[in-house]
């Protein structure tokens, strides 16, 4: 099942989660359900991380062919940002957000043209996503988390931000140099 999105492109999919009291069990991958959403991409590379509360990882983009990615929290529950960086559209700059936790097992689409980023609101969360391109550093970008431009609201807690994600430029700063139409 999908959930409407303020921005046109990122979509919410909540999986039927079947639990009892062995636990639980959710597909959260399944090509054909994903091409009738519209999400058409041979994801090749997986990634898992572990953080601790108030943890803040972004906002990250790569540029060239771009990298689409989609989003789950497989431990916790954490607030998942997206950032329309598609210069021309009518919601540039505009964000989103939506709380992802291992209850929901909702999981976030994030298209091309969209930097993403995630703060973890419980003790601990593991985030899991696939990637439509391999990482590669020479592509990547960061804006500022903070840009008082976007104006996101993240939680009220002591964020825990990297020195490349708390230096990183303002989306103002970059807009000229975006390729994302």
């Amino acid at each position: 099942m999908s959930a409407a999105t303020k921005l046109a492109g990122p979509v919410v999919i909540t999986p039927a989660v079947h639990g009892d009291e062995r636990g639980f069990f959710c597909e959260t991958w399944r090509e054909s359900e994903m091409a009738g959403l519209g999400i058409h991409h041979g994801f090749v590379q997986d990634n898992h991380s572990r953080s601790a509360q108030g943890v803040l990882r972004g906002l990250h983009f790569q540029v060239g062919e771009g990298q689409a990615k989609l989003v789950r929290c497989a431990r916790g529950t954490i607030l998942d940002v997206v950032v329309d960086l598609r210069r021309g559209s009518s919601t540039f700059g505009s964000w989103d957000a939506y709380v992802l936790d291992d209850r929901e097992m909702a999981q976030v689409y994030v298209p091309v043209g969209f930097a993403h980023g995630f703060c973890v609101t419980s003790e601990v969360a593991d985030v899991v996503y696939r990637c439509s391109s391999y990482y590669a550093p020479e592509l990547e970008r960061t804006i500022r988390y903070d840009d008082p431009e976007l104006g996101i609201e993240w939680p009220d807690l002591e964020l825990i931000v990297s020195d490349r994600d708390a230096q990183a430029p303002s989306l103002h700063e970059i807009a000229g140099d975006l390729p994302f139409d």
